[in-house]
């Protein structure tokens, strides 16, 4: 048979099965992440240079092939749906942080009245990094070579498309929790923050404020009745006068509400929301533009007044 009687099979591309049920990316243009901690990941991921493999995996992203999310210490687990029936295993390993290390990290963290007093109310520090760096020790994988992705799919790149999809996915997961960022490197939520409070116990003097005469003895001799403060319940004593404080928006206001499971209300809406819009406001009412001198006295005073003109805290 001469070459051009060949019979020709034309390539018809694999058809994606579309995901009823998938997780679909928040963000349907441009860049994905909202946060700094999302953000930080994705641009960790970009400098590998992986090529169209980011960008198709970001497609697949927003149109819901990833079903599912788990994070654990060590290895972040998702199913992704491709071609196949069967929807593909993806896992991506990090390795985790030894109990050494988590240690001098959390003494660092307790050291630090503010990461400590954040973590504590739930709030992830934008700038925990730095805590880390100065350990030696990172929470974001420095090169590719630092995780470990699999994906049962037959693509012979790695990472493929899928594993790609699971790195979105899993950055908007961190906005919705950055705390996942430090169970990924071996310390759940629970487990850090019952440390961290142990950690205060043990060191009195994180975030104390002096005794004054008022907390002399153990049974609070000293200390008038409450019924007899209350005119002055909401003044800041002599012994604040000289405590600084610089209150700044929080990067998420609504951080908390994110994780509380859901409380309907019997109205059509949750508690979370109804309660976002309040702690929106206050985030936009924290004064982030005072300056070095401002005092917890001139502070108390402006939240003891409150701000119906919409005017800053005192300089």
């Amino acid at each position: 048979m001469a070459p051009f009687d060949e019979p020709y099979y034309p390539y018809y591309p694999p058809t994606v099965r579309r995901a009823a049920a998938g997780i679909k990316a928040k963000s349907q243009r441009g860049a994905i992440g909202q946060t700094w901690w999302s953000q930080q990941f994705i641009a960790v991921l970009e400098s590998f240079r992986l090529g169209g493999r980011l960008t198709r995996g970001k497609s697949y992203a927003r149109t819901g092939q990833v079903l599912d999310l788990e994070v654990s210490p060590g290895v972040v687990s998702a199913r992704v749906q491709g071609s196949r029936a069967r929807p593909y295993q993806v896992s991506i390993g990090l390795t985790v942080l030894s109990e050494r290390d988590w240690r001098a990290a959390e003494d660092a963290l307790a050291g630090e009245a503010l990461y400590l007093a954040m973590l504590l109310a739930g709030e992830m520090p934008q700038d925990i990094g730095e805590v880390f760096r100065a350990c030696k020790l990172a929470l974001f994988p420095a090169s590719h070579r630092d995780l470990v992705t699999q994906c049962s799919c037959p693509d012979y790149a790695n990472p493929c498309k899928h594993i790609a999809a699971t790195y979105y996915i899993l950055a908007e997961a961190f906005d919705e929790d950055p705390f996942l960022i430090l169970a990924w490197r071996g310390r759940p939520k629970d487990v850090l923050l019952a440390n961290l409070r142990l950690l205060r116990q043990d060191s009195p003097s994180v975030g104390e404020v002096p005794a004054g005469p008022a907390a002399a003895g153990p049974s609070g001799a000293g200390v008038p009745p409450l019924e007899e403060s209350l005119a002055g319940f909401w003044s800041a004593g002599p012994e604040l006068a000289e405590l600084h404080v610089r209150p700044v928006p929080a990067v998420v206001p609504d951080a908390v509400l994110r994780q509380l499971d859901p409380i309907d209300l019997g109205l059509g809406t949750s508690l979370a929301d109804e309660l976002r819009p309040a702690y929106e406001r206050m985030a936009a009412l924290a004064p982030a533009s005072w300056g070095e001198g401002a005092s917890w006295a001139g502070w108390a005073g402006w939240a003891e007044e409150g701000d119906p003109a919409g005017e800053t805290a005192p300089e």
